[in-house]
């Protein structure tokens, strides 16, 4: 397995992550079974940064990371765990906004050692910054807590480049986790050269657009998804005319994958692993041969000529319809 650091300060992880959430959220139903069996994979593969979150499926999450983890023959501590905090929701899975205060960090930190059965979480992060409380507070709080053994590094989560350069003011910043993909290019503009430039790393999410670069979403899936409480079928990006007009996007893109021999999902990550060693993208593979076509990705060599083909198919600012719906894009300060 290849191995990238994220950024000065932080872990040496494998250069692809697996993020779990669509394990137990936000994408219809899932499955126990073979979800544990897709970890034990990425471990034996050599995957060692799992991405969660407190919040996704209530917990649900963290709780199957941490059998995944205690019956693995890797183990713990081949693992980077990293999670994401702060989402507050209410009974009924809706969404009510976020809380970086002090008190809060330590209090959602507490609820996530004992849920992963583990006495340090790798990497800690709030999920969306708190427009009410300074980005400093937070990052203190969380600094205070690597002070006391119970995290080892302090990320960000899709913040925009004067929070990331008042977060690193506080304290020390592995990475930022963020959306970056052939359809999300907003963060070249002026984030990740920030990021660049303040030695912090970056784990892309969203490498496959949620689905739409995997090359197996169709018209009649996105059609489906509404029903099965699949979170999908309320973005912008897979409805009405902006799907078709994506999908094409993603066809252009089959046409060049197939010259150079690999899947549409594996040139979508490969493009993503070659926009410099500072990036890790992670990939949301629920079952092992989707987690087994994303590993194939590290196997590609793309050249200038590859890069450039693949960007004439999907240029900068091609995909049609935000990456959230409306409500959800207020939270992020990478888009303010």
């Amino acid at each position: 397995m290849l191995k990238r650091t994220l950024g000065t300060t932080g872990p040496s992880v494998s250069a692809l992550g697996l993020g779990a959430m669509g394990m137990s959220a936000l994408y219809g139903g899932s499955d126990d079974a073979e979800s544990t069996a897709t970890i034990h994979a990425a471990l034996d593969a050599g995957v060692t940064l799992i991405d969660t979150g407190d919040f996704y499926g209530m917990g649900h999450n963290e709780l199957l990371i941490r059998d995944a983890l205690h019956s693995s023959s890797q183990g713990r501590d081949q693992a980077v765990i990293s999670v994401k905090f702060g989402a507050l929701r209410d009974i009924d899975g809706g969404w009510s906004g976020y809380d970086g205060r002090p008190a809060a960090v330590k209090n959602f930190l507490a609820y996530s050692l004992n849920r992963l059965g583990t006495d340090h979480i790798d990497i800690y992060r709030i999920a969306r910054v708190d427009p009410d409380v300074p980005i400093e507070e937070t990052v203190g709080a969380i600094a205070d807590q690597v002070q006391a053994g119970h995290v080892r590094h302090i990320g960000l989560s899709e913040v925009g480049a004067d929070a990331l350069r008042r977060a690193a003011a506080t304290a020390p910043i592995s990475d930022l986790q963020i959306e970056y993909s052939l359809f999300s290019r907003g963060i070249e503009a002026e984030i990740l050269p920030t990021a660049r430039k303040l030695g912090i790393g970056v784990t892309a999410y969203g490498v496959l657009s949620r689905g739409l670069l995997s090359g197996h979403w169709t018209r009649e899936r996105s059609a489906r998804s509404s029903a099965t409480g699949d979170f999908r079928g309320m973005s912008p990006r897979f409805s009405g005319d902006n799907l078709d007009h994506n999908l094409d996007l993603v066809e252009a893109l089959r046409k060049i994958a197939g010259a150079k021999g690999v899947t549409v999902a594996q040139a979508a990550i490969g493009w993503v692993l070659a926009q410099g060693p500072d990036i890790v993208p992670l990939v949301g593979a629920r079952r092992r041969d989707r987690l087994t076509e994303a590993l194939g990705a590290l196997d590609v060599t793309f050249d200038a000529a590859d890069l450039a083909a693949i960007e004439s198919a999907v240029p900068p600012g091609a995909a049609a319809g935000a990456r959230y719906p409306q409500a959800q894009m207020a939270h992020l300060d990478s888009e303010k």
